[in-house]
């Protein structure tokens, strides 16, 4: 006869420290796996540090089976999110878990019912998951690309998890694909051509994002951002404060020459991100910092020897939105980029994404440079 599973709230510094390890303990033996900072995790779901939780309720739970933890995983609600239309796939009665980790099928059965338990209690009606924590953290169940790993900000699952949560009566909501690009020896002819149309245009200026006056302009990528995703599918506003703490948060990994703003006619248009993939250090690390690999970090922020870049974020605002001006401005951008990777870092491949599966726009742009989807994440959706 099985052991029982007992599911219980985290309550105390053991318990926390108990969540986060068990992260590492469940994933040692998969070589795809990147181990996160523990201080991150931490300061991820510290309400003190962490701003989500200006908007948030949430609650983490722990699984154990005669005295040992086996699993995890959080439930949790944002206010932001409840406030969106419904049809951007949360507004109102839409809850969440995430962060879970399950020894075993059974286990994870176990911590999915105790979160849709809570969520009930909260008042929720529904459930959108994983999200880990925020739509802007690490969003959805990898279902393709675990012969891998994930680049900076991209999550890792067990393989088996997609079937343990779709035997729980969860469907798919929507798929969020990355695509992998080689970049080192430019991008087909036609992309060439509407670059250089770009510059030639009086209309648009494409500037690096000044390192030196760093919180200023990530404040106009910020705006953009907030502008340019508000009728996405997903979307949740970045509050004050947390355009504070992302800009605080990426203001290290933020090269000048990867990272790009546009303007039309002197406003700001459109901005896009890049960032050296620092899991390639992070994998070595074993979560810890300390003593001597915090030290090792800062050099390699210094001076990134990154042959793998990542491009998370872009946005043109609305106005400009299912134009060729918008297509026009993404290629530029993601050209000056390429060409800087490659010509400091010699830079050899970069991820673009994630990307919406039915963004026809963002989809198309990939298609155009050559880039090939190499994982795929899934949320799902599910009425409590």
């Amino acid at each position: 006869m099985s052991q029982k599973i007992d599911i219980a709230p985290v309550s105390g510094k053991g318990d926390l420290d108990a969540f986060i390890e068990i992260a590492f303990e469940l994933n040692k033996g998969d070589p795809n796996w990147v181990p996160p900072l523990r201080m991150e995790v931490r300061e991820l779901l510290d309400p003190k540090k962490n701003p989500f939780f200006e908007h948030a309720k949430v609650q983490l739970f722990l699984a154990r089976r005669g005295g040992e933890v086996v699993g995890r995983i959080s439930a949790h609600y944002d206010e932001l999110a409840l406030a969106q239309p419904p049809e951007q796939g949360s507004g109102p009665g839409t809850g969440n878990w995430g962060l879970m980790e399950a020894a075993d099928e059974a286990v994870m059965a176990a911590l999915i019912a105790r979160a849709e338990e809570w969520l009930r209690e909260q008042g929720m009606t529904r459930v959108l998951a994983p999200m880990s924590l925020s739509v802007w953290d690490e969003p959805g169940l990898l279902t393709k690309g675990h012969d891998h790993p994930p680049m900076i900000m991209m999550g890792h699952h067990n393989a088996a998890y997609q079937g343990w949560v779709e035997a729980q009566g969860y469907e798919t909501a929507k798929r969020l694909l990355t695509y992998d690009l080689r970049i080192e020896d430019g991008f087909p002819p036609l992309i060439d051509r509407i670059v250089a149309s770009g510059e030639k245009s009086s209309r648009i200026h494409v500037r690096m994002v000044d390192t030196k006056n760093f919180e200023d302009d990530a404040a106009i990528c910020m705006d953009i951002l907030n502008s340019a995703w508000s009728t996405n599918w997903g979307y949740v506003p970045f509050t004050e404060a947390e355009k504070v703490y992302a800009s605080n948060k990426l203001k290290p990994l933020t090269k000048q020459g990867a990272n790009m703003i546009a303007f039309v006619d002197g406003e700001p248009a459109a901005f896009m991100l890049s960032w050296p993939d620092i899991n390639l250090k992070l994998k070595d690390y074993g979560g810890k910092l300390f003593p001597f690999n915090w030290l090792k970090l800062l050099w390699w922020l210094r001076n990134p020897d990154s042959l793998n870049w990542r491009v998370p974020l872009m946005g043109v605002i609305p106005k400009y939105q299912n134009s060729r001006m918008a297509s026009q401005l993404a290629f530029m951008m993601i050209e000056y980029i390429r060409r800087y990777s490659v010509g400091r870092f010699d830079a050899e491949r970069a991820e673009v994404g994630w990307i919406l599966e039915d963004n026809q726009g963002m989809v198309a742009i990939a298609d155009a440079i050559g880039a090939k989807v190499n994982r795929e994440y899934r949320l799902y959706h599910k009425d409590l």
